[in-house]
């Protein structure tokens, strides 16, 4: 990372930077999941946000039976390889988003997502256990730790990203 170009999809970096009007990551596994959805709302979740973006679906009277959501947990892709491999800090995400969706009087939740709403809330340390994952011990042993302290840091944001047209922005403003 240069000074000219300070900005990097690594969390801890984008909180040294100079704030920008406009930034734009590519994110290679949030790209291919926005582009493959077409006609709905495509809103960006994490355990950052996951109070913010479940209370801001909740206003809208999503998350019901007649209109219901999808909370996906995207993945990682396998280092040198086109797959994708199952994320727990992704899975703990999601049920971060689904926790807090039926806090927020959604629901009812599918299995799917009550396996992960209670996989979230049953985890005592999820930054730790987040440290200890295949893919946080790979960020760390790639001088990135402070990337997932960041990365695990619970319901600290109040943005909720929705994507309009070709990028997200921030619905709440």
């Amino acid at each position: 990372m240069s000074q000219r170009q300070p900005w990097s999809l690594s969390p801890a970096a984008l909180r040294r930077a100079p704030v920008a009007a406009r930034l734009v990551l590519p994110s290679p596994n949030g790209s291919a999941i926005c582009a493959a959805v077409t006609g709905v709302p495509v809103v960006a979740a994490c355990l950052r946000n996951a109070s913010a973006v479940a209370r801001w679906i909740v206003e809208r009277g999503w998350g019901t039976v007649q209109r219901p959501v999808a909370v996906i947990a995207v993945g990682e892709h396998w280092p040198g390889r086109d797959a994708l491999r199952p994320a727990v800090e992704d899975w703990l995400g999601a049920g971060a988003v689904a926790a807090a969706l039926a806090r927020g009087g959604a629901g009812p939740l599918s299995a799917e997502a009550a396996a992960a709403a209670a996989a979230h809330e049953g985890v005592a340390d999820v930054a730790a256990l987040i440290r200890d994952s295949a893919s946080g011990r790979e960020l760390a042993r790639g001088g990135f730790a402070q990337d997932v302290a960041v990365a695990t840091e619970l319901d600290v944001s109040r943005v909720v990203p929705v994507r309009a047209e070709a990028a997200f922005a921030d619905a709440v403003r």
